[in-house]
């Protein structure tokens, strides 16, 4: 499951960095699959969208932090837990119930992350 990032969020930054993935951004800010990954060419979205690797992606959010859920791997393969969660000031990453997904699932998306 992905992780998300609630709007709770204080937009204090700690999370960002943290993330093997570059999976978190700030509000606002587009986002490509390429940004801190090895993706090069086009990728597939879990929703069967394909899009460049350079593309640049509407923002998940105007407001606050956000987590592109299809780079997001809960830190599966790099840490015990996820990073964003174990540095958030007022616990606002949390489980993405619309995005459950098991850690087998989550370590193919690393790997096609980080060829």
């Amino acid at each position: 499951m992905a992780i998300i990032i609630t709007d709770e969020c204080i937009n204090c930054g700690a999370c960002e960095p943290e993330c093997p993935n570059t999976a978190i951004y700030e509000g606002g800010i587009e986002w490509a699959m390429a940004d801190g990954t090895g993706v090069s060419e086009q990728y597939e979205l879990k929703n069967g969208q394909k899009i460049g690797a350079e593309d640049k992606n509407s923002p998940v959010s105007d407001e606050f932090y956000f987590i592109v859920p299809d780079k997001c791997t809960e830190c599966m393969g790099f840490h015990e837990e996820p990073q964003c969660a174990a540095v958030c000031p007022v616990d606002c990453c949390v489980p993405d119930p619309d995005n459950v997904e098991d850690e087998d699932y989550l370590l193919k998306r690393k790997d096609r992350l980080h060829i």
